[in-house]
């Protein structure tokens, strides 16, 4: 049996999308996400929470379900635990509780919201990693996930193409009609990740499993000796995605579980920059191919170890 985390990590993950729309805002007809002072990408946490989500669930095996899955309503998975774990639900199919059920969801005693958040981490691997609001009907509280990532950010400015397309066939007339796709031509994402061992601990018991399932996740592989295998980007290809690929993940292990360094110093170790020729040109960059990406070794804390699993 796998045993819980004992070490906090801090990790670097860069990824790039060419011909593509990593992210699309909902609120800017989908278009990518940008700041709109400095024009750099960005991708949402719970985007790469998302694609980790998919990873794990495809990958399969006990104790890797997921909570949060696509229509899938979240309440009857937490009413299916109480049933297992023998508490009471207070809750009802319809969703149309009445206040008593309510204020008895409410007023779970502490012991039985802990007895179900260990039962609902046991079996779901996006809660055991990320945390969740269980609140929201039975009642299994909140639960603060070891897991957590940063917005990614584009290392340069991207641009933001809004594309004209034709459809030959109309759906219910003879003539063709006009649409639209959001892209940005090429854009190297970065993005930061926490890992903490301390919240690692019960309820949500992550293990060591669990950790290897993330960094396989990211970048195809847990540890420096292991195989490239597949990646959370391999089967979650689409048209609007273009080509999307990991390119480097560097994992800062600390000797502790509460960590040895702050990670900003650790990160700024990191330097990923434009190469002299691609600046000189004055190109803008399309390829990983125009990047340099600088680690800096010296004086590493003793504390610390550093890997790279993808570079």
């Amino acid at each position: 049996m796998s045993v819980i985390i004992g070490n906090r990590y801090d990790i670097v993950y860069l990824f790039d999308c060419k011909d593509g729309n990593p992210n699309g805002d909902p609120d800017a007809a989908n278009a990518p996400r940008i700041d709109p002072e400095t024009r750099h990408g960005l991708v949402s946490d719970v985007c790469l929470k998302r694609k980790i989500r998919n990873f794990v669930l495809s990958e399969g095996g006990p104790g890797n379900d997921i909570f949060i899955q696509q229509k899938s309503p979240l309440n009857p998975r937490i009413a299916e635990m109480c049933d297992e774990a023998k508490l009471p639900v207070n809750w009802k199919a319809d969703g149309k509780s009445d206040k008593t059920d309510k204020d008895n969801a409410k007023k779970r005693p502490p012991t039985e919201i802990r007895k179900l958040q260990e039962a609902l981490c046991a079996r779901y691997f996006d809660i055991r990693s990320f945390g969740g609001v269980l609140s929201t009907g039975p009642n299994a509280g909140q639960i603060r996930g070891p897991v957590q990532f940063t917005f990614s950010r584009s290392v340069d400015p991207v641009q933001s193409l809004d594309l004209c397309i034709t459809r030959v066939a109309d759906v219910d007339k003879p003539e063709g009609e006009m649409g639209r796709k959001n892209l940005i031509p090429y854009g190297l994402y970065r993005c930061q990740g926490f890992i903490s061992a301390n919240l690692a601990k019960a309820p949500c018991n992550f293990t060591e499993d669990d950790l290897a399932m993330v960094f396989r996740s990211l970048c195809g592989r847990a540890s420096v000796t292991e195989d490239f295998g597949r990646n959370m980007f391999m089967g979650d290809e689409s048209s609007s995605h273009g080509l999307m690929a990991p390119r480097m993940l560097v994992v800062f292990k600390h000797g502790s579980a509460l960590g040895n360094a702050p990670a900003h110093k650790l990160f700024d170790r990191i330097t990923v920059q434009l190469k002299e020729k691609v600046k000189k040109e004055k190109q803008a960059p399309r390829a990983f191919s125009d990047y340099d990406v600088l680690i800096d070794r010296e004086q590493l804390p003793k504390t610390v170890e550093l890997l790279e699993l993808l570079l």
